[in-house]
């Protein structure tokens, strides 16, 4: 499944967001909203695992995908030192994406930081007739692609945590007014295991169905090193899945998010 593909594109798009454009008619065609790749960062032994990211977007006609990650450590931080014309070693796609039920013609995805990426291919494959994206950020610096979002949804929300843009607080709170006013028939989330765990709990309270995309260090990233495990439940008691292979998207209510 890794491939050695070429970059098409290295884009900054803030002070630590960076954009890269992959050429792969085998993952372009193949990849759904809310799967990842794992990316070898360094032909060394300075980063040796690979490194997770989720597929942003996917242009199947040009047969290319979008990636767009934050530098948290040593292996983005050396993703970054790629430029357009280098050849990457690329694994996926893989785990499981977003559930797009055709019965659901108003969807709501929520996302927080990093975790806005994955949302945007969701709204532009999901068929719903009504799409509302409510995005946060710390500060009106760090928003990315809001111009994209805005292009393939009815409705954007945004929120800081600063108040410096959009509404000042949680995009939960956001959420939560929306729902006294109108049920969508579907929520998606993807961030902080916090404001998803806050999201559940407020879409449950309205019998909203719901999916997460968990976010989860990994290692090998196709279920073999047990590394991303995470608690789901199983009837009345609850066992560990693999965020990699069994997720990372699941359904809301499965996940037993840790206090």
């Amino acid at each position: 499944m890794h491939r050695i593909e070429t970059i098409k594109k290295m884009k900054k798009l803030n002070e630590d967001t960076f954009l890269i454009r992959i050429k792969s008619e085998a993952i372009a065609s193949r990849a759904v909203a809310g799967q990842f790749v794992n990316i070898r960062c360094s032909e060394g032994m300075d980063a040796y695992l690979r490194r997770p990211i989720s597929i942003c977007a996917i242009d199947r006609e040009d047969n290319t995908f979008d990636l767009v990650y934050q530098v948290r450590g040593k292996g983005t931080r050396l993703l970054c030192g790629f430029e357009s014309g280098d050849q990457i070693d690329v694994l996926g796609p893989l785990g499981r994406g977003f559930t797009l039920n055709p019965e659901h013609q108003h969807i709501v995805v929520v996302g927080g930081g990093i975790g806005t990426f994955p949302l945007l291919q969701l709204l532009k494959d999901h068929p719903a007739k009504k799409k509302t994206a409510i995005l946060g950020f710390r500060t009106k610096e760090l928003v990315v692609l809001e111009d994209k979002f805005k292009k393939h949804s009815h409705e954007l929300l945004m929120a800081t945590d600063d108040g410096s843009y959009g509404q000042k607080g949680f995009v939960t709170t956001l959420l939560e007014q929306m729902l006294i006013k109108e049920r969508p028939h579907m929520v998606y989330f993807c961030g902080p295991a916090i404001m998803m765990k806050r999201g559940v709990e407020i879409v449950s309270k309205y019998g909203i169905p719901c999916e997460v995309s968990m976010e989860q260090r990994m290692g090998c990233g196709v279920g073999a090193c047990l590394v991303c495990a995470c608690k789901t439940k199983k009837g009345e008691d609850w066992d560990y899945s693999h965020v990699c292979k069994d997720g990372p998207v699941f359904a809301g209510h499965e996940v037993v998010f840790e206090e």
